[in-house]
């Protein structure tokens, strides 16, 4: 229900803050941008879901590749003690522990293409578990946080256009960026787990938060000792060599267990299609939904409200200059990267407001674009405490930020 109140006040307050905008202001230009916007948007949505097609044909193909092989399985049963704390509605060994296991990966991997598709898999998993089909059972509500909170170990792209933009040390906010990741995904699972009356603190989780700070030191101290150019390599590389790994090992188990690879990808590959059709309509919603709340320029309003708040208090106005970024993340990848860019070009990439942008922009996730695809994709319409309990986690990547940003570079 949280979305789609959201939802409807993203046009009647764009159609409020127009209409002032042409009473008081004598804008005439807004009404039609505000109608541009929303075709526009609505051809976006159409056309992000048709280029998702062969990414999920793929990626669906892959996973078929290895359910029928085996790996899927087998990685349920090694994730077993972890899952049943987190998830405890899924039964010991399921196959879509291994599919959630696989779309994380690709999250703190920062490779989306790969994770898109696997989440979908993963969602098709957990619909088939779950009781009311239109209704986000508790399992699908953790799987989404854990999704919106956006931990990434290797943020490739961020680092990439820090370097495109003439940043002296492209990777100086990466230990950042993993503090803030981390921050938000621990806090996002604390809030859902209470909720869901999960007890977190178990030897499994605790062994899991320990194996995720040690490999946050590890990558913290790579950062630190290797050099601008061979963290460059480090980075663009490891993200791809394991992705390439993964598929490899699927085919090699689909070989050992003696399964026709081939019509395997096939089969698997069949239902990328079907999946792309059907979130066409939740993600035309969604994004028509903040296209006309941008072109009427409430966004502006908001961020200008929030900018002055945050002064009035006696923030530091550089953290001002990159919130578009954080307030724009949660409603829009693409648009929160344009806001990160333009801060970078406006500040300089080596700024307090250029590197903040860029840890907002690599400490959390798209929390309306996860909940409109991935729920849409499995016809969820009643989405119960998915939304707000992502809209924390979005919250405590933002303070996370600002107080790790202060830390390093205040």
């Amino acid at each position: 229900m949280a979305l789609n109140y959201i939802w409807i006040a993203f046009f009647v307050i764009a159609a409020a803050v127009a209409l002032v905008k042409l009473v008081f202001f004598g804008d005439v230009e807004v009404f039609p941008a505000i109608m541009n916007a929303s075709m526009e948007s609505a051809k976006n949505g159409f056309e992000i879901s048709l280029g998702l097609t062969a990414v999920l044909s793929l990626w669906m193909g892959v996973m078929k590749i290895g359910e029928l092989g085996g790996v899927v399985n087998a990685l349920a049963r090694w994730l077993g003690p972890l899952f049943r704390r987190l998830f405890p509605e899924i039964p010991e060994g399921h196959p879509v522990v291994g599919n959630i296991f696989m779309n994380l990966s690709a999250n703190m991997l920062g490779l989306d293409n790969a994770a898109t598709p696997l989440g979908l898999k993963a969602m098709e998993g957990l619909q088939e578990l779950n009781q009311k089909k239109d209704t986000a059972s508790n399992s699908m509500i953790m799987f989404m946080v854990l999704n919106t909170a956006g931990l990434t170990i290797v943020p490739v792209s961020i680092l990439a256009y820090r370097a495109t933009m003439g940043a002296a040390q492209p990777t100086d906010v990466f230990v950042p960026i993993l503090l803030a990741t981390m921050t938000s995904t621990v806090l996002g699972v604390m809030l859902t787990g209470a909720i869901q009356r999960i007890k977190l603190l178990n030897i499994p989780v605790l062994i899991t938060l320990g194996v995720l700070s040690l490999l946050v030191a590890g990558m913290a101290w790579a950062s630190f000792t290797l050099t601008q150019a061979q963290m460059g390599i480090f980075s663009a590389n490891l993200a791809n060599i394991i992705l390439l790994g993964i598929i490899v090992s699927f085919i090699l188990a689909g070989v050992r267990n003696k399964i026709n690879v081939y019509d395997a990808f096939i089969e698997g590959a069949k239902g990328g299609f079907t999946t792309a059709v059907s979130i066409i309509p939740y993600l035309i919603a969604i994004l028509v939904g903040i296209g006309v709340f941008r072109a009427s320029g409430a966004m502006d309003w908001l961020l200008s409200g929030i900018g002055w708040i945050v002064e009035a208090c006696g923030g530091n106005a550089d953290i001002t200059a990159a919130l578009p970024t954080a307030i724009m993340k949660p409603l829009s990848g693409s648009g929160a990267r344009g806001m990160m860019l333009e801060c970078m070009q406006t500040y300089g990439p080596d700024s307090f407001a250029g590197r903040l942008s860029c840890i907002f922009q690599g400490s959390t996730d798209t929390t309306f674009y996860i909940l409109a695809v991935y729920f849409g994709s499995v016809g969820i319409r009643n989405t119960r405490y998915a939304l707000p309990c992502g809209l924390f986690a979005d919250f405590a990547s933002m303070v996370a930020a600002v107080i790790v940003a202060l830390a390093f570079f205040g």
